[in-house]
């Protein structure tokens, strides 16, 4: 009898410490905890911020890719915290964005540029405009004062140069009477049919499924470029948050970059392999 009461408790001993292991090994599986970041982007094409949330996947954070329509959504989506990052504008946007809205937004870190180019379907070279054509550009700001900036380095304007950012007012030359018709930057493409040409963001571009190989024109990459580099954008009291951190971290490194050059063939260049 006493035997068996020997081993009754022994087994029961084993047990709580199979119990014990169990649960230790269950708690270790799930000590690291995923911490989930909204992400607001512009524009269909994710492949190189999905790769990025693969990499930080494993360092316990998850990206959530949250789409907008158009320029104008992001930065207030991420002011009303309905956000936590967005990625999909220049230095020179934000600045003015937060100027115009009273705002203090704040990027965390550079990441790609992406050159603004002419397109067209009705002609293939510069030289082809004519007098009296239309060129659509973007009406936002920004990228409008690029926009006719990049005119001007292709030979069909000028503007004044004391203006940092011109508008269509600040044209001091236009020996081809060209019409400069400003349209949501997100209709530029749209608009290719109904003008001679139109200046269009890489983004934008890329949505309409244009090559940019074939482009009229191009925005050179130089030191002027500095301003038009896209940016990871916060709350300015999350400017030094670890988790966000990482994820620029993870964007900024060769492999994220040698992706950019096989997906985009220079219509979008990483800033940080730049010497500027």
């Amino acid at each position: 009898m006493k035997r068996f009461w020997k081993i009754l408790t022994t087994i029961f001993v084993l047990g709580l410490v199979l119990v014990g292991c169990g649960k230790s090994n269950s708690s270790s599986s799930s000590s690291q905890k995923q911490t989930t970041v909204k992400i607001g982007v512009v524009g269909a094409d994710n492949r190189v911020l999905q790769a990025v949330a693969k990499k930080v996947k494993k360092e316990g954070i998850t990206i959530k890719i949250v789409q907008f329509s158009d320029y104008n959504q992001p930065n207030t989506a991420l002011r009303d915290h309905d956000i936590d990052l967005n990625l999909f504008q220049h230095q020179y946007f934000l600045n003015n964005w937060n100027k115009t809205h009273k705002a203090d937004l704040v990027s965390i870190g550079q990441t790609i540029i992406a050159p603004l180019a002419i397109y067209s379907k009705k002609i293939t070279k510069i030289s082809q405009i004519k007098k009296g054509d239309t060129i659509a550009l973007p009406n936002d700001p920004t990228n409008e004062g690029r926009a006719l900036q990049l005119l001007e380095t292709a030979g069909l304007i000028k503007l004044n140069k004391k203006v940092a950012l011109p508008t269509t007012r600040d044209v001091t030359e236009n020996k081809l009477d060209l019409q400069l018709k400003a349209v949501d930057a997100a209709q530029t493409a749209s608009s290719l049919p109904d003008v001679a040409a139109s200046v269009v963001n890489s983004g934008v571009a890329h949505d309409a499924k244009l090559d940019p190989k074939k482009a009229v024109y191009t925005e050179k990459v130089d030191k002027q470029s500095q301003p038009w580099i896209n940016v990871f954008v916060a709350n300015k009291k999350d400017k030094n948050n670890a988790t966000y951190k990482k994820i620029v971290k993870a964007y900024r490194t060769k492999d994220i970059a040698d992706l950019i050059e096989k997906l985009y063939h220079g219509s979008e260049v990483p800033a940080w392999t730049q010497k500027f």
